[in-house]
């Protein structure tokens, strides 16, 4: 099997993608060895163009967009949730399923389980770090409660983070204060801010010399806004504290590399923007930090240096790890710049539309310094849950409605495969309802 799908890619594909960590299972199916090469194919075109000439080149977004299998009934632009995976992800986590039902305690163990260390190379090399630096976990939280419940802390520490932080941190540090005695702390900045140094300037304001850790998103999930993790990495360090980064929407959304952001930690769901199968993620803690992290599991002190002891979670499909490999090559096969360029043209297709209107309040930055593919806008008088039932309800367009108490509004989520259509039908609604207020 193997050799027949080699001969369906060239030599040197096959080499780099072996010499990367990656393709290896990929490789095992002639199925998804052929979607991979359409994706191949298409770059392929528009190699010779910057990523965002690129980013507006419909014929190749089209062959992009085929990729996906999805409803096209209804208009998704809440993959900011939850994406869906392209076809080529799916067919290798369907197979990877079939097979570990052969002899699962054999072939789920010793066969496919084993595998998962060559898209734990693949995960380390897309995030510019050592292999024996990343845990392969089910999303994001599962990664940040590892660490928020794996730091050594006692009573009277504090941990600051921000009013935008994601909900589910947030009730894993008050879990903490009620068991443990532990402060959260809490800081507020503009919606949106002027510039990300007043972010940062609250997080150095709201430092205290208890003070033990730092919690940041790097994107927030409430407006996509962009944070200045780089410059509040450097600052936990200067001051002795640990600094946590939320990276659950930046990870294969953005480009960057783990120096880039110069973190000592850092979490991500793969199921966002990297498109893997659902229930998946990744932990970053520099090798030198694992030994002073309790794993949320029991593991041996042996294991106590071993990035491996946060994956003790008792028996899980080997499946979901292994198709993470076909997401990788999907993501590598667009091009990260080309995909980000992508993303923020998407979005300022939609956004320009709409700024023209009086009473349409932005609460992200266009700044493409500031924010990519998720924004945050508002429709003022109007209730954003109700704009979001009348969208799915009338038109077919999935949303998701925020309410903060520091604004409200729609948050739009587009990705690689919607349609300029799309967007477009998308405004109309919105002008619609902008100029003439909800149908009675």
């Amino acid at each position: 099997m193997m050799t027949s799908t080699r001969d369906e890619l060239d030599r040197r594909d096959f080499l780099t993608l072996v010499g990367k960590g990656l393709g290896l299972a990929t490789l095992a199916s002639s199925a998804v060895a052929s979607l991979w090469s359409d994706v191949q194919a298409a770059s392929a075109r528009v190699s010779h163009l910057s990523p965002e000439a690129a980013a507006r080149d419909e014929d190749f977004w089209f062959e992009i967009q085929q990729a996906f299998t999805g409803n096209r009934s209804i208009t998704n632009l809440n993959n900011g949730g939850v994406c869906p995976s392209p076809r080529m992800v799916t067919e290798a986590f369907c197979r990877y399923s079939w097979q570990q039902e052969d002899v699962p305690a054999y072939t789920m163990w010793q066969i496919l389980e084993p595998q998962s260390e060559t898209v734990r190379a693949g995960l380390a090399e897309e995030f510019g770090c050592d292999k024996e630096e990343i845990a392969i976990t089910r999303n994001a939280s599962e990664s940040l409660e590892a660490l928020l419940f794996g730091v050594d802390l006692k009573a009277g520490d504090e941990i600051l983070t921000t009013t935008q932080d994601y909900p589910r941190m947030l009730t894993t540090l008050r879990q903490r204060a009620r068991r443990d005695g532990i402060v959260m702390k809490q800081v507020s900045y503009p919606v949106p801010p002027r510039s990300p140094d007043e972010i940062a300037d609250a997080v150095a304001k709201g430092i205290t010399p208890r003070t033990r850790v730092i919690l940041i998103s790097h994107i927030v999930f409430l407006t996509g806004q962009i944070t200045p993790v780089k410059a509040i990495c450097d600052l936990g360090r200067s001051k002795g504290i640990e600094v946590m980064v939320d990276g659950a929407h930046s990870f294969a959304h953005l480009p960057f590399k783990q120096p880039d952001l110069g973190c000592d930690y850092f979490a991500a769901s793969l199921h966002k923007w990297l498109y893997a199968p659902k229930g998946t993620g990744i932990l970053y803690i520099k090798r030198d930090k694992i030994p002073k992290i309790w794993p949320l599991m029991a593991a041996e002190e042996k294991q106590d240096p071993d990035i491996r002891k946060f994956e003790e979670i008792g028996t899980h499909s080997a499946a979901t790890r292994l198709a993470i490999g076909e997401a990788l090559l999907f993501h590598r096969g667009i091009g990260p710049q080309r995909k980000a360029a992508r993303l923020r043209y998407l979005r300022d297709h939609w956004a320009n539309a709409l700024s023209h209107l009086p009473n349409i309040r932005f609460h992200t930055p266009l700044d493409p310094a500031q924010s990519c593919g998720i924004t945050t806008f508002e429709v003022t008088d109007i209730d954003p849950g109700s704009l979001a039932h009348h969208l799915m309800s009338k038109h077919k367009i999935f949303t998701v409605g925020i309410t903060h108490e520091q604004f409200r509004g729609l948050r739009i989520t587009p990705n690689v495969y919607t349609t300029l259509a799309e967007l477009d039908r998308f405004c109309g609604a919105v002008e619609s309802v902008a100029r003439h207020g909800l149908p009675k």
